[in-house]
Protein backbone atom coordinates (compact mmCIF):
# COMPACT_ATOMS: atom_id res chain seq x y z
CA UNK A 1 0.00 0.00 0.00
CA UNK A 2 1.65 3.52 -0.64
CA UNK A 3 0.97 6.82 0.52
CA UNK A 4 -0.45 5.67 3.89
CA UNK A 5 0.08 7.50 7.13
CA UNK A 6 -0.21 6.03 10.64
CA UNK A 7 -1.41 7.88 13.33
CA UNK A 8 -0.89 6.56 16.90
CA UNK A 9 -2.60 7.05 20.03
CA UNK A 10 -1.67 6.19 23.57
CA UNK A 11 0.52 4.03 24.33
CA UNK A 12 1.05 4.10 20.23
CA UNK A 13 3.00 6.92 20.47
CA UNK A 14 6.45 5.89 18.80
CA UNK A 15 6.51 2.83 16.54
CA UNK A 16 9.51 1.81 17.13
CA UNK A 17 9.38 -0.84 14.08
CA UNK A 18 9.95 2.66 12.32
CA UNK A 19 13.40 2.99 10.78
CA UNK A 20 13.01 7.22 11.00
CA UNK A 21 14.67 9.04 7.98
CA UNK A 22 13.61 12.14 9.00
CA UNK A 23 10.92 14.63 10.85
CA UNK A 24 8.99 17.24 8.93
CA UNK A 25 7.62 20.17 10.12
CA UNK A 26 4.25 21.33 8.42
CA UNK A 27 2.58 24.46 9.09
CA UNK A 28 -1.26 24.45 8.23
CA UNK A 29 -4.05 27.29 8.01
CA UNK A 30 -5.24 25.40 11.15
CA UNK A 31 -2.11 25.74 13.23
CA UNK A 32 0.29 23.29 14.03
CA UNK A 33 -0.03 19.44 13.70
CA UNK A 34 0.38 17.56 17.33
CA UNK A 35 3.72 17.01 15.85
CA UNK A 36 6.90 16.48 13.55
CA UNK A 37 5.87 13.76 10.89
CA UNK A 38 8.38 11.41 11.49
CA UNK A 39 9.07 9.83 7.49
CA UNK A 40 10.62 6.19 7.28
CA UNK A 41 10.38 2.82 6.46
CA UNK A 42 8.15 0.05 7.87
CA UNK A 43 8.54 -3.37 6.19
CA UNK A 44 9.86 -2.33 3.31
CA UNK A 45 7.65 0.76 2.07
CA UNK A 46 7.60 4.16 3.16
CA UNK A 47 5.02 5.13 5.89
CA UNK A 48 5.03 8.93 7.73
CA UNK A 49 3.50 8.81 11.59
CA UNK A 50 2.50 10.74 13.57
CA UNK A 51 1.46 10.72 17.13
CA UNK A 52 -1.73 11.99 18.08
CA UNK A 53 -1.08 12.82 21.68
CA UNK A 54 2.20 14.65 20.75
CA UNK A 55 5.81 12.95 21.36
CA UNK A 56 5.53 13.69 24.85
CA UNK A 57 2.06 13.12 25.55
CA UNK A 58 1.13 16.14 26.41
CA UNK A 59 -1.86 17.03 23.86
CA UNK A 60 -5.57 15.33 26.00
CA UNK A 61 -8.29 14.37 23.53
CA UNK A 62 -10.16 17.69 23.23
CA UNK A 63 -6.97 19.57 22.57
CA UNK A 64 -5.54 17.57 19.68
CA UNK A 65 -5.58 19.94 16.71
CA UNK A 66 -7.19 17.32 14.33
CA UNK A 67 -7.32 19.65 11.46
CA UNK A 68 -4.05 20.42 11.51
CA UNK A 69 -3.07 16.74 11.42
CA UNK A 70 -5.24 15.84 8.93
CA UNK A 71 -3.87 18.39 6.65
CA UNK A 72 -0.34 18.49 7.26
CA UNK A 73 -0.68 14.35 6.18
CA UNK A 74 -2.84 15.46 3.00
CA UNK A 75 0.17 18.17 2.46
CA UNK A 76 2.71 15.41 2.39
CA UNK A 77 0.78 13.12 -0.36
CA UNK A 78 -0.85 11.02 1.93
CA UNK A 79 -4.07 9.50 0.44
CA UNK A 80 -4.68 6.64 3.28
CA UNK A 81 -4.61 6.92 7.14
CA UNK A 82 -4.53 4.19 9.51
CA UNK A 83 -5.65 5.45 12.85
CA UNK A 84 -4.38 2.81 15.89
CA UNK A 85 -6.66 3.76 19.10
CA UNK A 86 -6.71 2.99 22.53
CA UNK A 87 -10.07 1.66 23.34
CA UNK A 88 -12.17 0.71 25.97
CA UNK A 89 -14.23 -2.61 25.65
CA UNK A 90 -18.30 -2.50 26.31
CA UNK A 91 -19.54 -5.73 24.20
CA UNK A 92 -18.74 -9.00 25.46
CA UNK A 93 -15.90 -9.94 23.09
CA UNK A 94 -14.16 -6.54 22.86
CA UNK A 95 -11.55 -8.26 25.63
CA UNK A 96 -8.30 -6.59 26.53
CA UNK A 97 -5.94 -6.94 23.97
CA UNK A 98 -8.21 -7.55 21.44
CA UNK A 99 -8.39 -5.81 17.63
CA UNK A 100 -11.14 -4.73 15.88
CA UNK A 101 -12.31 -2.60 12.77
CA UNK A 102 -15.03 -0.45 13.58
CA UNK A 103 -17.42 -0.26 11.03
CA UNK A 104 -19.43 2.87 12.45
CA UNK A 105 -19.26 5.75 15.60
CA UNK A 106 -21.46 7.46 17.32
CA UNK A 107 -20.09 10.68 18.51
CA UNK A 108 -20.73 12.26 22.28
CA UNK A 109 -17.90 15.05 22.04
CA UNK A 110 -18.38 18.38 21.89
CA UNK A 111 -16.88 21.92 21.52
CA UNK A 112 -14.08 20.35 19.18
CA UNK A 113 -13.53 21.80 15.86
CA UNK A 114 -15.34 19.22 13.55
CA UNK A 115 -15.32 20.70 9.86
CA UNK A 116 -12.69 22.75 7.60
CA UNK A 117 -15.34 24.85 6.39
CA UNK A 118 -16.92 26.84 9.31
CA UNK A 119 -15.63 30.54 8.55
CA UNK A 120 -18.33 32.82 6.69
CA UNK A 121 -17.43 32.90 3.52
CA UNK A 122 -16.71 29.23 3.38
CA UNK A 123 -19.32 27.23 1.71
CA UNK A 124 -20.98 24.48 3.92
CA UNK A 125 -20.13 21.09 2.98
CA UNK A 126 -22.17 18.28 3.84
CA UNK A 127 -20.32 14.82 3.25
CA UNK A 128 -21.63 12.04 3.53
CA UNK A 129 -20.88 10.15 6.57
CA UNK A 130 -23.27 7.09 6.15
CA UNK A 131 -20.71 4.48 6.56
CA UNK A 132 -17.65 6.72 8.33
CA UNK A 133 -14.71 4.16 7.67
CA UNK A 134 -13.22 3.82 4.06
CA UNK A 135 -14.24 0.13 3.67
CA UNK A 136 -11.30 -0.17 1.17
CA UNK A 137 -9.13 -0.31 3.62
CA UNK A 138 -10.69 -2.11 6.19
CA UNK A 139 -11.02 -5.00 4.15
CA UNK A 140 -7.52 -4.55 3.61
CA UNK A 141 -6.86 -4.70 7.38
CA UNK A 142 -8.88 -7.43 7.87
CA UNK A 143 -7.45 -9.78 4.96
CA UNK A 144 -3.81 -8.71 6.36
CA UNK A 145 -5.08 -10.23 9.81
CA UNK A 146 -6.22 -13.41 8.47
CA UNK A 147 -2.72 -13.55 6.75
CA UNK A 148 -1.17 -13.21 9.39
CA UNK A 149 -2.89 -15.22 11.93
CA UNK A 150 -4.30 -11.94 14.09
CA UNK A 151 -7.78 -12.25 15.51
CA UNK A 152 -9.23 -8.83 14.72
CA UNK A 153 -13.09 -8.21 14.99
CA UNK A 154 -14.57 -6.85 11.73
CA UNK A 155 -17.11 -4.66 12.75
CA UNK A 156 -18.57 -2.58 15.88
CA UNK A 157 -19.47 0.72 16.69
CA UNK A 158 -17.07 3.19 18.06
CA UNK A 159 -18.93 5.59 20.80
CA UNK A 160 -16.62 8.73 20.85
CA UNK A 161 -16.47 10.39 24.19
CA UNK A 162 -15.34 13.77 25.30
CA UNK A 163 -12.75 12.99 28.04
CA UNK A 164 -10.26 13.50 29.11
CA UNK A 165 -11.31 11.48 32.29
CA UNK A 166 -12.81 7.73 31.68
CA UNK A 167 -16.43 7.27 31.85
CA UNK A 168 -18.86 6.52 34.45
CA UNK A 169 -20.56 2.94 34.38
CA UNK A 170 -24.04 4.69 33.82
CA UNK A 171 -22.65 6.92 30.65
CA UNK A 172 -21.39 3.30 29.40
CA UNK A 173 -24.66 1.85 29.76
CA UNK A 174 -25.99 4.53 27.94
CA UNK A 175 -23.47 3.65 25.01
CA UNK A 176 -24.27 0.65 25.13
CA UNK A 177 -28.05 0.81 24.88
CA UNK A 178 -27.10 2.88 21.94
CA UNK A 179 -25.02 0.04 20.27
CA UNK A 180 -21.77 1.27 20.71
CA UNK A 181 -19.14 -2.00 21.02
CA UNK A 182 -16.05 0.17 21.89
CA UNK A 183 -15.23 3.18 23.58
CA UNK A 184 -12.54 6.08 22.91
CA UNK A 185 -11.48 9.89 23.03
CA UNK A 186 -10.47 10.25 19.22
CA UNK A 187 -12.47 9.02 17.16
CA UNK A 188 -14.12 12.33 16.29
CA UNK A 189 -13.51 14.42 14.24
CA UNK A 190 -10.97 12.73 12.88
CA UNK A 191 -12.67 10.40 11.00
CA UNK A 192 -15.32 13.52 9.46
CA UNK A 193 -12.06 15.58 8.74
CA UNK A 194 -10.33 12.93 6.52
CA UNK A 195 -13.53 12.43 4.88
CA UNK A 196 -14.12 16.31 4.24
CA UNK A 197 -10.56 16.11 2.63
CA UNK A 198 -11.09 12.90 0.94
CA UNK A 199 -8.98 10.90 2.60
CA UNK A 200 -9.41 6.92 2.84
CA UNK A 201 -9.32 6.54 6.80
CA UNK A 202 -10.19 3.28 8.97
CA UNK A 203 -9.53 2.76 12.58
CA UNK A 204 -7.09 -0.59 14.21
CA UNK A 205 -9.10 -0.69 17.83
CA UNK A 206 -7.05 -2.05 20.60
CA UNK A 207 -8.84 -2.92 23.62
CA UNK A 208 -6.69 -1.38 26.42
CA UNK A 209 -9.44 -2.31 28.98
CA UNK A 210 -13.08 -3.08 30.25
CA UNK A 211 -15.09 0.05 29.86
CA UNK A 212 -16.29 1.24 33.26
CA UNK A 213 -18.25 -1.24 34.82
CA UNK A 214 -18.04 -3.87 32.84
CA UNK A 215 -14.95 -5.13 33.84
CA UNK A 216 -13.48 -6.13 38.40
CA UNK A 217 -12.32 -3.50 39.98
CA UNK A 218 -10.94 0.10 38.66
CA UNK A 219 -8.91 0.91 35.52
CA UNK A 220 -5.61 0.75 36.00
CA UNK A 221 -2.84 2.20 33.68
CA UNK A 222 -0.44 -0.44 34.50
CA UNK A 223 -3.37 -2.85 33.43
CA UNK A 224 -4.17 -0.20 29.67
CA UNK A 225 0.01 -0.39 29.45
CA UNK A 226 0.11 -4.29 29.58
CA UNK A 227 -2.75 -5.14 27.54
CA UNK A 228 -1.46 -2.28 24.94
CA UNK A 229 2.00 -4.01 24.55
CA UNK A 230 0.08 -7.40 23.91
CA UNK A 231 -2.02 -5.73 21.34
CA UNK A 232 0.65 -3.73 19.40
CA UNK A 233 2.68 -6.57 19.02
CA UNK A 234 -0.50 -8.21 16.81
CA UNK A 235 -0.97 -5.13 15.48
CA UNK A 236 2.94 -5.02 13.44
CA UNK A 237 2.02 -8.50 12.19
CA UNK A 238 -0.96 -6.89 10.49
CA UNK A 239 1.35 -3.96 9.43
CA UNK A 240 3.71 -6.08 7.73
CA UNK A 241 1.19 -8.17 6.30
CA UNK A 242 -0.71 -4.84 4.70
CA UNK A 243 2.69 -3.32 3.69
CA UNK A 244 4.17 -6.81 1.59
Amino acid sequence: MDNLAIIGGTGLDALGILDVHKREVVETPYGSPSGAVARGTLFGKEVLFLPRHGYSHSFAPHKINYRANLWALRELGVENILAIAAVGGIRNDMSPATLSVPKQIIDYTWGRASTFHENENDQVLHIDFTNPYCEDLRQKLLASASSANVNMIDGGTYGAAQGPRLETAAEILRMERDGCDIVGMTGMPEAALAREINLCYATCAVVANWAAGKGQGEITMEDIETNLKAGLSDVSRILEALLS
